[in-house]
Parts: structure tokens; sequence; C-alpha cells
């Protein structure tokens, strides 16, 4: 089967098979026309580089016929369905983001199928409720057929009330995990279980009422509820109850009190149909990896898969939910390892066709006969393809990026380099393509969020590109505290990290890259956003000599006030995540030390921030200014009214703002070009085009 399955694919792509299903999409102006080795020639304009992706996380119906999908053209996200029976036809758009964003800080999360006629997307927003901080999310139910959209469950919901824990194939009925008032105030925010019509929102019976101590629950492939977690985020516990099957009690199987907030504890994945066995993640050997274990015992079973040197990330469930097809993880890229026969060789043969490391399978219909899968290296934005597995016909769906398309842009790769206490540490680099000269270049340090349990990937970043299109080299270090590097690595940046050891870590790269001749080091600018933003505030405080200015976005400043934002919503225990004592907060609180010298800096925030209060960046600014710094000239500050903290939040407007003025703050003290470079360009129409 699978011998002439090989060929049959090669040959569509071969005869260039490759018909456009999507919407007709924009190219790039003729000074960016592209070359025949699949490279853009011209410079890209910022107008270009900050579109927001055209295409995203598409999701296949279960009979193949219809994807799911966020599409960026215009100012804002839209969602809608594109069917497949009719090439070429516009999508049936079923939100935008606009809508949500003009309501309140609601923003679209994911969205799945339910059944062949029904999607159900999330809407999800940070509110105050009684003066605490709470995660609000709804479910919305959209009939294709009809374009009606119903809202799933509202009444009298309080907080989450959007948690799918199973679908009953065959039926438009979903279990549904929310918070309600129906149980008094006492339970407000304790979860029940329900049954739930989606196309008439209306719930058929509750099958869980509220455990005074589970604050989420775990359903089987069948519909139980095996499974209730729940947390103090005063103490610190992590309590685990589990169930053999319907009617049994509920009991405690674990506890865990995570004070290096590493993840601490098993995690189930997938509930096997042997009793009591399940798929479980846990990272007690040092790294996460994926076990078969016993959840009546909680005793580890055979270890099925794990990295060397790297966290597993979890284990794939089959559509019924009962089987382990492939199990996700990384190194320098996001992987999938496919136990599943048919998806492994799937996955062989479009990796010897696009390169290896180059394709993920991203969404399957029922009979996995449809596969959408995406294709990029790591310097393209790349895009999405059908792959119709019985006729070996391959179409494109569209492009993550509908300007750039595949091309190759600025080249981007992962490098390892020693900090300066001998700990390695890896980092995302990002060289400028229009550089005819490749030593002693100006950097920026691109910092990435979290900080702990995120990390950057040597793939296409919009932002990185953006800068790296200027002429600067862009580098962006996985400093200690970054997820996907065991527990020690995490642990070593909580050790007296924050602001300090993982603030070097950042600084030696730098040093690192100079050594090598890449970049001169007193050509430097460190820019990031949330983490980074503080991270770029805290290098213009701590190392002014170092950086020749900083650009920080929806940063926290000052950390004792964070805390006790963040107390009132996570508890004393989870407020603890950031550093170990208020006297330590202080002392690395950019905020709190403004009257010494500092490099250059631009602060950006939202308003609607969800989750770091506006108040932050308004407090370095206000204290800057207390301090003699002057506006214009030692800082300057953008804020942005409609904007929030994450991705979804920006619209193209907001991104052209926030990278062109950081173009802009960096053109101004940290040029990409001097009078002593060999490449400086004769004219500044072949520089990086500024929006206006």
């Amino acid at each position: 089967m699978f011998k002439s399955f090989k060929i049959s694919l090669i040959a569509a792509c071969a005869v260039g098979g490759l018909s456009s299903v999507a919407m007709g999409q924009d190219t790039i102006t003729a000074a960016q026309a592209q070359s025949s080795d699949n490279k853009i020639t011209g410079t890209i304009p910022l107008e270009v580089l900050a579109e927001l992706p055209f295409m995203q996380s598409p999701r296949i119906s279960p009979n193949g016929m219809k994807i799911a999908l966020a599409l960026g053209a215009g100012d804002t996200l839209s969602y809608g369905i594109l069917d497949l029976a009719k090439p070429g036809s516009p999508p049936q758009i079923f939100a935008k983001s606009a809508t949500y964003k003009e309501g309140g800080d609601k923003e679209i999360g994911s969205w799945r199928w339910i059944g062949d006629d029904n999607l159900v997307f999330t809407l999800s927003s940070r509110e105050n409720l009684f003066g605490q901080r709470v995660d609000i999310g709804r479910l919305v139910g959209f009939n294709v057929k009809t374009g009606k959209t119903t809202p799933i469950a509202w009444d009298n919901a309080t907080g989450n009330a959007s948690t799918i824990l199973h679908h009953f194939k065959g039926t438009n009925e979903i279990l549904l995990s929310r918070q309600t008032n129906k149980y008094g105030t006492e339970r407000f925010f304790l979860p029940e279980v329900v049954r739930v019509n989606i196309e008439t929102g209306k719930i058929i019976k509750v099958v869980e009422m509220p455990n005074p101590i589970v604050g989420a629950w775990a359903a089987d492939s069948k519909g139980v509820i095996r499974m209730g977690f729940g947390g103090d985020g005063d103490s610190g516990k992590d309590r685990m109850l589990y169930r053999s099957g319907q009617g049994d009690t509920l009991k405690t199987v674990q506890v865990v009190v995570d004070k290096d907030f590493v993840g601490k504890g098993i995690r189930p994945e997938i509930f096997l149909e042997e009793p009591d066995q399940a798929i479980v993640s846990t990272n007690e050997a040092g790294y996460n990896a994926i076990y078969k274990a016993n959840l009546k015992t909680m005793q580890l079973g055979e270890k099925l898969f794990s990295v060397p040197g790297y966290d597993a990330g979890g284990a794939i469930a089959d559509k019924l939910g009962t089987k382990v097809m492939g199990y996700s993880y990384a190194t320098d890229r996001l992987k999938y390892k496919w136990t599943d026969g048919r998806l492994a060789e799937i996955q062989k043969l479009l990796h010897e066709q696009f390169g290896a490391g180059n394709v993920t399978l991203t969404s399957f219909n029922e009979d996995y006969s449809r596969i959408v899968f995406y294709v990029a290296n790591s310097s393209q934005p790349g895009g999405y393809y059908l792959f119709d597995t019985n006729s070996g016909k391959m179409s494109v769906v569209g492009w993550a990026h509908s300007s750039i398309k595949d091309a190759q842009v600025n080249p981007v790769k992962m490098i390892k380099y020693k900090a300066s206490d001998g700990l390695e540490i890896e980092a995302v680099l990002t060289m400028p393509r229009l550089r005819a000269n490749t030593k002693n270049l100006p950097v920026v340090a691109l910092v990435h969020g979290g900080p702990y349990g995120v990390r950057d990937y040597a793939n296409y970043d919009d932002w990185a590109q953006t800068i790296a299109e200027q002429g600067y080299v862009v580098v962006q270090p996985n400093y200690r505290g970054s997820g996907g590097y065991g527990t020690e690595f995490v642990k070593k940046g909580r050790q007296n990290g924050f602001g300090t050891r993982m603030q070097d870590d950042v600084n030696d790269v730098i040093d690192h890259l100079a050594a090598q001749g890449i970049v001169d080091s007193k050509r430097a600018c460190i820019m990031g956003w949330s983490y980074g933003g503080y991270a770029a505030a805290r290098g213009a405080q701590r190392d002014p000599a170092r950086w020749k200015c900083a650009i920080a976005g929806a940063g926290v400043y000052d950390l004792p006030m964070m805390r006790a934002y963040d107390e009132k919503y996570l508890g004393s225990f989870g407020a603890g995540y950031l550093a170990k004592g208020a006297d330590e907060l202080s002392t690395v609180s950019p905020a709190r030390n403004t009257d010494s010298k500092w490099s250059p800096i631009l602060v950006a925030h939202g308003v609607r921030d969800p989750r770091v209060p506006i108040a932050q960046g308004r407090t370095l600014v206000a204290r800057l200014k207390s301090s003699g710094k002057v506006k214009g000239t030692d800082y300057d500050y953008i804020e942005q009214p409609r904007n929030g903290h994450y991705s979804n939040f920006f619209t193209k407007a907001e991104r052209i703002e926030w990278l062109g003025g950081a173009a802009n703050w960096l053109s101004r003290f940290n040029p990409a070009y001097v009078a002593a470079d060999s490449d400086k360009p004769a004219s500044v129409d072949q520089r990086f085009v500024k929006a206006k």
C-alpha cells in the first residue's frame, strides 16, 4: 500500500499538483520580487513584516470537507471555515477579534469540531470579580449550515465555563466543566460537570456537582469522570483525586508542593482501556518523560518516550482517546514522533519531499484520509497544505504570511554558548540577509517572556525578522529558567536568577558572539515583551554601559507591586514565582532604581493588558521622569489604548506602532549602519522602510 502511495505522492508533486484551495492573496511589491531560488531580492517594508499571520491553527472537520482556521487579512484576525468542495470560494466567517475586543478584553482562543456541521470556539478574558482577578471563559457554538451562533451553558456561569471534557461521538452533546453560582458563594469558583447540547446551548443534566477541593475535572474516553485536581494558592499544595470507574469514590492519590515551580508530580495524559492504567508524564528523573502508570497506586511502569538533554512534550491520543499515536518534543524546533505506523510513514515521505524537520502534521480527519500539514524551514514563515492520502494529491491551503509566502528570509539557526559561570545555554541566531559584511555587526538581544517554562525555537519569528531586516544580528537566548531543558535548568533560574544571573546570561551571549567576530559588543541593544520587557528595563538600569538602548514592552518593573497584585489572584504561595522575598524584589525592580544612569529606553504598554496591569508601565515612566530623565531623550513611551498582553490582542496598526517605534529607537541610538561599515548602503531607500 505504502509503496504505491509513495509513488503517487511524489508524482503529484513532480507534476506541480499544488492547487490552491484558499483565497487569493496579495504578493510583495515589485521591489520585493522573489528570485528563482526562492529568496527575496529587495528590502521588505515594515508594513509587510507587521502583517498579522494570514493563516493559523487549521482544524479539519471529521469528514475532511471543511477547515476552520484563523485568518489575518486586514487589521484584525477573523475566524472562518474553508469549504474544500468549493475551491477558491471565500471563507465562511464565524467570528472576528474586533467584535469581541470592542466589547471588552475578550480573546478568541481554541476551536474544535463537534461533528461535521458544528464548531465550538472559546472566548476568554481576565476580569475583576468582587476584588479578585478571575479568568473568564465561555463557549460559543457555530452551525455551519445555518450560520447561527449559540452561547453554550452561559446561564449562571461565573468564571471559567469553557473546558470540554468529552464529546459523545455521533451526537451534538459534550461534557462541560464550568464554574457557576448555583451552589452559593462558597462554591462560586468550584466547577460542576454538565452534559450540554451545543446546538441549543442547553444543559441536559448535571453529571458532577462541585467538590470543595476540586478545581478541575478529567474524563475518560467514555465520558466517565475519573479525576479531580485541586490546588491551594497559599499553601502551594496540589492535590490529585482518582477513581477506577463510574460510581467509585474519589480518593486522593497525590499531593505535591512544587516549591521550585518546575511542574513537579505525575500528570495523567491518556486513560487506557486496561483497569487503572494510563499514559502519564513526569519530570521526576530530571527531564520530562512519558510513562505508563497505575493511577490507583501512582506507580510508574515502563518508560515509553524521552529525549536526551531535553524535556519530552506529551503523548498524543488517537481519535478514540484510548491509545498513543505519537509524542511531541523539541530540540532546536518543535517535533513529533509518530508511533502510529501510517502517520509515521506519511511523515517520512513528506520529510523526503520537503526536508527533514520541515513538516508538521497539524490536523487529521476521522479516518486519517485527509491531513493538513505545515511546511517551513527555520527561515520561512511557511504554509499549510492538504494531503489526500487515498489519491496522493496535495494542495496548498494557504500561507502563514500572505506576502512572503514560502520565501527564504533572514537565516535562522540554533547556537550554543557558555555562560560566564560555565553553564551551557542555547540561543536562536537570526542573521541579516542584506548585509554584505558579516563581521562586527550591530546586535539586538530579543528576550522571551515567561520567564520560567518558556523558550524560543529556531523558527521564523516576525519580531526577529523585522529587526534583522534593518541590518541587525538578532539573538534570542534561552537563559537559565527557560523551559524544555530539565528541572535543574529551571531551578538555576530561580536560584538568584531573576534580574541577576538570568540577566548575565543575556549579557554573556553578546560576549560570545563578539568573541567570534560576528557582532560588535559596543553596538548592542536589548528588547523584549512581558518578562522580556522587564529584562530590557533591568538591562538599561543595571548595565547601561553595555546597552546602547533598550526597548521594553508590557514588562513588570515594580516587582513588590506585582506580587501584591498577584496574591489576590494566585495566592501567597503562587505569587512567589517571581523571586524569594520582598527585599530581593525591590533590589531587582527597575522602577525602584531610577536615579542612576540608564540606557535610553522606549517603554510600551497596552491599557487593556490582562496579565501585567498598565500601572506597571505608567509607574516606570513616572519614576523615570521624577528622577530627572528627559522624555524623548532618556526615555519615551507608547501607550496603546486597546491593546492587551497576548498576541491576539495586537491589531496590525498596533504591531506597526510597536515595531516601528522600536525601529526608530534602534536607528536613533544604535544605527544599523555607521560610516565605518564597508557595506553601508548608498541611499536610504536600500534600507529598511519604516512606517509613517
